[in-house]
C-alpha cells in the first residue's frame, strides 16, 4: 500500500536579517516561508514521500506565493483553503557563538489564526491518507486551530490512518486562555507517536528529566528514558516516544542525539557535535520527518528508525531555512560514518 502523510499548520513568512546581523543593524531582510508542519512536508517531499500539507492561507499574493513555495519542493496543496486577512509572519534574529537567536512572532489575526471548526472537510483530507502529523503549535495559537485540530485527529484516529505529534511547546503563543496542560492531553490522546525535545515533556505535562544539565551540553539519554516511560505510562494509546536531546554548549555549537522508546525496548543515537552552525531552526522538524519515513519504511528496525532521523536533523544544521532540503542517500551517508564534508565529485 503507497503511503501518504498530511501534515497540518501555519506557514508563515520568514523575515531574518542578512548573515548574523542584529534586528537593530538590519536595513533589509531575507525573505522565505516556513512552519513546523511545513518543514515536516518539505523534508517528507525530499525523502520522496507522498505528502499534502494542509492550511489556511489568506487569498492574495503572499498566500499564492507561500502555495508556489511549497510546490517547487514537491509537497501537495490541493486541500488548502483560502480566507482570512493575512499572512502570519515571523522575525528570526539568527545567533552566534555565545548569542542566542531570537523570534519575534506577527501571526496574530492571521488566516490561520482565525480559522473556525467545519472549514475544513477531514473526510476528503484524509480520504487517501495513511498518516497524519500534527504539532503542539497549532492548538498554541489560538481557539479556533485548537478546535479544527481536535476535529483532525479524531477523523483521523476513526479513518485508522496513524497519528503523530510534536509536542512542540512554545510559551509565547499560548495566550489564548488555556494552558497547554489543559489543551494537550485529550490531543495526545487521540495520537500514536510523540515527539518532544529535551524540554517539551515537562513544560507541557510536568514530566521532568533527572540529571541534566541543557545549557552546559550535559544531556543524556539515560536521564530522559524515565520521562519517556512516563509519557506511555499516562497515554496508553501512544505506540512510542522519541525525545531528541540537544546540548547547547553555544548558538554555534550543540551535541545532537536521540532516544527512542517503542514499549519493547529503548534505542539511542549516537551522539553528533553539530558545530559552526549555518541555522538550526527546524532541527526538530526533521527530526520528526526522518522519523516518519523511517517508522514507512523499516518499521521493524527501531534502531535504524532513530539513527535516521537523528542524522537527517543533524544535516539540517547546515542549511539556511526552515526546510531541511537533503535525500535519504545523504543521510545514509552521515548514518554510515561519512561526516567528513569531503566535495562529492
Amino acid at each position: 500500500m503507497a503511503h501518504k502523510v498530511v501534515c497540518f499548520g501555519e506557514i508563515m513568512m520568514r523575515l531574518s536579517p542578512p548573515g548574523f546581523q542584529r534586528f537593530g543593524q538590519a536595513r533589509s531582510f531575507d525573505v522565505i516561508y516556513g512552519g513546523g508542519e511545513a518543514n515536516v512536508a518539505v523534508s517528507l517531499a525530499n525523502f520522496g514521500v507522498s505528502v499534502e500539507y494542509v492550511t489556511r492561507l489568506p487569498d492574495n499574493d503572499l498566500g499564492k506565493a507561500c502555495i508556489m513555495f511549497l510546490r517547487q519542493f514537491g509537497v501537495g496543496t490541493s486541500r488548502i483553503i483560502t480566507g482570512g486577512a493575512r499572512l502570519g509572519i515571523y522575525f528570526l534574529e539568527i545567533g552566534s557563538m555565545q548569542r542566542a537567536s531570537k523570534v519575534i512572532y506577527d501571526r496574530g489575526g492571521s488566516a490561520f489564526a482565525s480559522i473556525e471548526p467545519g472549514m475544513m472537510d477531514w473526510n476528503e483530507v484524509f480520504s487517501d491518507a495513511t498518516w497524519f502529523h500534527w504539532t503542539g503549535i497549532t492548538p498554541a495559537i489560538a481557539e479556533g486551530p485548537a478546535e479544527v485540530l481536535k476535529e483532525a485527529v479524531k477523523k483521523a484516529k476513526e479513518k485508522g490512518l496513524t497519528v503523530s505529534c510534536d509536542l512542540n511547546y512554545r510559551a509565547k503563543l499560548w495566550k489564548w486562555g488555556k494552558s497547554a496542560s489543559e489543551v494537550m492531553p485529550e490531543l495526545v490522546r487521540y495520537s500514536d507517536v510523540a515527539i518532544g525535545n529535551e524540554e517539551d515533556a515537562e513544560k507541557v505535562f510536568g514530566i521532568k528529566a533527572g540529571k541534566t544539565d541543557v545549557r552546559g551540553g550535559r544531556v543524556e539519554a539515560k536521564d530522559y528514558l524515565p520521562v519517556a516511560e512516563e509519557l506511555l505510562l499516562r497515554f496508553p494509546n501512544l505506540q512510542m516516544v522519541a525525545i531528541t536531546l540537544r546540548g547547547s554548549l553555544s548558538a554555534s555549537h550543540n551535541t545532537w542525539s536521540a532516544l527512542l522508546h517503542d514499549r519493547k525496548g529503548h534505542y539511542v543515537a549516537p551522539v553528533y557535535q553539530v558545530t559552526h552552525i549555518v541555522d538550526r531552526v527546524g532541527g526538530g522538524d526533521a527530526f520528526a520527518a526522518g522519523l516518519i519515513y523511517g517508522l514507512l519504511h523499516f518499521p521493524h528496525d527501531p534502531q535504524r528508525v532513530v539513527n535516521f532521523a537523528t542524522a537527517a536533523s543533524c544535516l539540517k544544521h547546515s542549511i539556511f531555512g526552515d526546510f531541511n532540503l537533503v535525500t535519504v542517500s545523504e543521510v545514509e551517508r552521515i548514518m554510515e560514518g561519512d561526516v567528513s564534508g569531503r566535495v562529492s565529485r
